[in-house]
């Protein structure tokens, strides 16, 4: 999915001026853009951009499953609780091609500047802000906190009333207007609380982290949903116990960051399920010992990883979203429990779903930013050089 939304991508962009500053192609961290030493200096000076609006380059959509045109955009100052951020490096999600197809009313906003994972630097804030300042190194995420809403405070969620991620919400939270408009003056739509695939952004200040400057910041793109989500599932939302074993449908960046959740929790055996046996050798570096490939004998999935565990894993994890290899997650558990444990992380979003044996509940927790303001300084084994 990931290697088809960046084909499109790379595919529908125009071929762009190379001797132009930071263009667009040169954001995708995984194989373009600056170095890990890059130097504030060299990206801009405050002094001349801070209050004032910004002209640079964006990848934009007019319509579903229209070309990414590269066009030259307006960035606003950001209002008050509001960051305007350098985007460094930006990352492409399956997410991200689920709304460039339009297939349903939530992703129809046009035009509009998609991307959510990414890293990059506060070039300045506005009034009130005050957990981060220009020259931070930062990541935007798409699920920000207010940290005073009933929803924040409650240790059962962190789905905030106000910054939730909410794929209807296309403009900023202060005035509901756009920080975003072409040449002319035209609107351009945010999306997802973030919208990266641009120089610069705007955000309101609840969806922004603050990182530590020494980390890979090519690799600290992914932490923005992808290893939050996937890590997030098997840490904060299953709380998979020590000794335990596990399931992951699915050996994409969610899946190998469920893994990986898994494995700092303490699972005794993790078993992955996927159709590329290339998988698994990154996949044995997340911690998994055994894997499926549904390609290969003819007994179902779940049957198979039930000969393997003696009865059934404690927690599945689906992170592909077909409801067949659903059904094959939910069979692959033990059924010791009375009853199922049923959770769906956004699943009318992103289409991840969990289910493990135990007590019948819903919960959405998906991502590790359990406290945002909590500086990130040791980035998961996912996103380290260990398992580059």
């Amino acid at each position: 999915m990931l290697l088809q939304a960046r084909r499109v991508l790379t595919q529908t962009l125009p071929r762009y001026n190379s001797k132009s500053p930071q263009t667009f192609v040169e954001l995708l961290g995984s194989t373009h853009g600056l170095h890990d030493n890059v130097t504030k200096s060299k990206l801009f000076n405050p002094n001349e951009t801070s209050g004032k609006v910004i002209t640079c380059n964006a990848a934009i959509i007019r319509g579903p499953k229209q070309p990414f045109l590269m066009e030259t955009i307006r960035v606003d100052p950001p209002k008050k609780m509001e960051v305007r951020i350098k985007i460094l490096y930006t990352s492409i999600c399956q997410t991200d091609l689920s709304a460039w197809k339009g297939e349903n009313e939530a992703q129809q906003a046009f035009p509009r500047i998609l991307g959510h994972e990414a890293v990059g630097l506060v070039e300045s804030v506005g009034e009130g802000v005050t957990d981060v300042k220009a020259g931070d190194h930062v990541i935007p995420i798409f699920n920000g906190e207010c940290g005073h809403c009933s929803y924040c405070k409650t240790k059962t969620s962190n789905l905030c009333q106000t910054y939730r991620v909410n794929p209807f919400k296309s403009v900023m939270e202060h005035d509901g207007k756009c920080r975003f408009s072409t040449k002319d003056g035209e609107p351009i739509f945010h999306f997802l609380n973030t919208s990266t695939f641009t120089e610069y952004t705007v955000l309101d200040s609840a969806c922004v982290v603050k990182i530590d400057p020494n980390a890979p910041l090519k690799k600290m793109t992914l932490l923005s949903c992808g290893i939050s989500t996937g890590m997030g599932a098997a840490w904060n939302t299953a709380n998979v116990q020590p000794g335990s074993s596990v399931a992951i449908f699915g050996l994409g960046t969610v899946g190998l960051a469920a893994s990986e959740g898994a494995r700092a929790r303490g699972a005794s055996k993790i078993i992955g399920v996927d159709t590329n046996p290339e998988k698994f050798n990154k996949a044995k570096a997340m911690g998994m010992a055994g894997f499926v490939n549904p390609k290969d004998g003819s007994k179902p999935v779940h049957q198979r990883i039930r000969e393997m565990t003696g009865g059934g894993v404690d927690y599945s994890i689906e992170c592909v979203g077909d409801l067949k290899l659903l059904r094959e997650a939910f069979l692959s558990t033990h059924d010791v429990s009375p009853k199922w444990h049923f959770i769906a992380l956004f699943s009318i979003l992103f289409f991840f779903f969990f289910v493990c044996g135990g007590v019948c509940v819903l919960l959405l927790k998906p991502n590790v930013f359990s406290n945002r303001f909590a500086r990130i300084t040791r980035p998961p084994m996912l996103v380290s050089g260990d398992a580059s």
